[in-house]
């Protein structure tokens, strides 16, 4: 239930993003056509709320199976066979999300410890984009590692995976 709860905040956060983005892009043009001038930074600025936009809601979709898949060959085998595919699918997407997690932490730790800033105006940081970014993928990953105990669980004890959340 707590994992729930984060990923809501995390979806709401990837919302706001997306709105500051559409009022900053909007700023941003006003500025060039009435004033000649850009709003500073921000191309830096769009670049690192695209992240929060993209990384943050990753686990709110997988908990709810929303990514894209192809299940024209799942759906004509029996029911337990597809959903062992679907424990080995998160499996293999838990493997592969793990490499990115680490050197996500892996550069959020260098950008913090060196304090690096981004070149413009305004010098901002770039330690939290790359927490921003190391956060979303770390609670990607740990929906996927609850899937993959929940659903072999489900499959070990007899029964069947709802493939599809309605």
């Amino acid at each position: 239930m707590m994992l729930h709860r984060i990923e809501r905040v995390f979806v709401d956060v990837s919302a706001a993003a997306i709105i500051l983005l559409a009022l900053l892009i909007f700023a941003d043009v006003v500025a060039l056509n009435l004033f000649s001038s850009a709003v500073p930074d921000t191309i830096v600025i769009v670049r690192e709320l695209m992240v929060l936009a993209i990384v943050m809601p990753l686990a709110a979709a997988t908990a709810q199976r929303a990514h894209i898949a192809v299940e024209f060959l799942t759906n004509a085998l029996p029911p337990r066979v597809a959903g062992w595919l679907t424990v080995f699918g998160t499996l293999f997407g838990l493997l592969a999300l793990s490499p990115i997690l680490y050197s996500g932490g892996r550069e959020f730790l260098h950008q913090w410890q060196t304090g690096s800033v981004f070149y413009g105006d305004l010098n901002l940081p770039q330690w939290p984009g790359r927490l921003a970014f190391t956060l979303g993928i770390a609670l990607g990953w740990l929906r996927l590692a609850v899937m993959v105990a929940s659903d072999a669980l489900t499959l070990l004890r007899g029964g069947e995976i709802a493939l599809t959340k309605t």
